[in-house]
């Protein structure tokens, strides 16, 4: 594992997403809006949005994810809240967040930058 990536943060891609949450659970709704989509759906019903239901630490992941946590931080919250479910933390985090990556629902960027992409961020709290 490559100790830089630790210091990246992962930034949500929130202008064609949208999130809900169920019983502590989060569902991203993603639009098939794209032009392939719509031929499809000529031809085959097909639903108008993708929807991703993530588990417990996906879900606690993706809540966590403000735009001013690295990687490093999010990984030791997640140590905190599920210990060993969570074991080994950076190589499941890191996985999970190239997923999110490759499907275009988040980016990356340094500390430095974080400020500028996500102006109006809000920091995660535990509920209860």
């Amino acid at each position: 594992m490559n100790n830089k990536c630790l210091t990246l943060v992962p930034i949500k891609n929130m202008g064609r997403l949208r999130e809900t949450r169920h019983n502590g659970f989060t569902e991203i709704i993603l639009p098939r809006d794209g032009l392939l989509d719509r031929l499809v759906r000529l031809v085959k019903n097909t639903p108008k949005v993708m929807r991703i239901q993530l588990d417990d630490r996906g879900s606690y992941v993706w809540q966590v994810m403000d735009g001013s946590r690295t990687i490093e931080e999010i990984g030791r919250l997640m140590d905190a809240e599920f210990g060993e479910r969570a074991a080994p933390v950076y190589e499941r985090l890191i996985f999970f967040l190239r997923i999110l990556k490759n499907n275009g629902l988040i980016s990356f960027c340094y500390t430095s930058d974080a400020a500028e992409k996500v102006p109006n961020r809000q920091h995660y709290t535990r509920p209860g």
